[in-house]
């Protein structure tokens, strides 16, 4: 419940209308927050827009932008200045994959994938960072993922955008410690989102022979840590899937990188 004249804190959340993100800004609503959310389909923000304002009041404002487009990232930052909003949470989580050996894959999804998962999240945290350490408060999600750390045969330019997501996340961190401000990376493992779908990997073993996690109980971790000023969170693996990752830098590379490949392929 917010406080009476307590400043409701403003998440802007990419990638919102399904999945974590979609999850993420209902559980923000849900304590008390107003929310900007972006994505590129109009109609199923102004759905979830009319579904938060008449269930737990507030603000939200809706920002319909595809991000992997060229200065959309500028597009948005500008948008919410000249609406006189000030963001206090940042939540990276638009992004999107692809199997296939990328030599075979359209070069125009993966040069999408690439503006999408690096460009515009790195925009949005360099121009809305700023202001929060000029304030001295804010916070950072970047939705990553337990792909940041491996390579990934037959998803290899997905995997490596969130090796950079993890990368960036990390070092922020630390120079940001003592400002008050705080960046936090999100690592979920297979998650049930749609994500399978989008990217063709209904059929891959990762998904097929792994159950997905919720993507509410993922959102609930990250928005945890964060609040937390958490580093990196894990979320959505089993007791066994956290002690395999935690071997993982002490398995041989190639072993590893068969193992993955193995995982993403599909027909087999």
């Amino acid at each position: 419940m917010q406080e009476s004249g307590k400043k409701r804190p403003l998440a802007l959340v990419t990638g919102a209308s399904s999945g974590i993100g979609l999850e993420l800004a209902r559980l923000h609503a849900s304590r008390g927050g107003d929310l900007v959310l972006v994505a590129r389909s109009r109609d199923k923000l102004a759905q979830l827009k009319g579904e938060l304002e008449g269930r737990h009041g507030g603000r939200v404002t809706v920002m319909a932008r595809d991000l992997s487009k060229p200065g959309a990232a500028r597009q948005v930052f500008e948008a919410v200045r000249d609406a006189g909003l000030e963001v206090d949470y940042l939540v990276n989580n638009a992004g999107f994959g692809g199997a296939g050996a990328f030599h075979e894959r359209p070069w125009e999804d993966d040069r999408a994938m690439i503006r999408l998962n690096i460009l515009a999240l790195t925009g949005l945290t360099r121009l809305f960072l700023p202001g929060f350490v000029r304030r001295g408060s804010g916070r950072v999600l970047n939705v990553s993922s337990t792909a940041s750390l491996m390579p990934g045969p037959m998803q290899a330019v997905y995997f490596a955008t969130k090796a950079y997501v993890t990368s960036f996340s990390n070092a922020l961190a630390e120079e940001l410690r003592g400002t008050g401000v705080t960046v936090t990376a999100l690592l979920p493992g297979a998650t049930d989102t749609g994500f399978a779908r989008a990217a063709d990997l209904e059929n891959a073993p990762i998904f097929t022979k792994i159950k997905a996690a919720g993507a509410a109980g993922v959102a609930r971790a990250g928005y945890e840590g964060m609040l937390k000023g958490r580093l990196n969170v894990l979320a959505g693996l089993s007791l066994g899937m956290r002690l395999q990752l935690a071997l993982l830098p002490l398995a041989p590379k190639s072993m590893v990188l068969r193992l993955v490949r193995r995982l993403q392929q599909t027909g087999e």
